[in-house]
């Protein structure tokens, strides 16, 4: 079973980005030079030797977890992204 790495895990989070029609990354510079987050994005977060998949859930950079899982090894991650995207695709068909 080949590993999996940040870099797949990176590439699965902007599938679901692209699939669900949200934004492509966490936060945009506006005119003034100052970050706003940018509302309904999917990105990782990696902390305690893990990773977890959250979604941008205000303007102001508050999130939530979609997946309730807390930050888990990267290949239980990568396998429960999958479900999600077969699950969001299954819907839209």
């Amino acid at each position: 079973m080949p590993r999996i790495t940040v870099n797949d895990l990176r590439a699965t989070v902007n599938r679901i980005n692209r699939v669900t029609g949200s934004p492509e990354e966490p936060y945009t510079k506006d005119a003034d030079g100052r970050f706003r987050a940018n509302v309904g994005n999917y990105h990782l977060s990696q902390a305690y030797g893990g990773y977890s998949m959250h979604r941008m859930a205000t303007d102001g950079g508050g999130v939530s977890e979609p997946l309730s899982t807390g930050h888990i090894p990267a290949r239980d991650l990568y396998e429960r992204m999958h479900a999600f995207l077969r699950g969001w695709e299954a819907r839209s068909a």
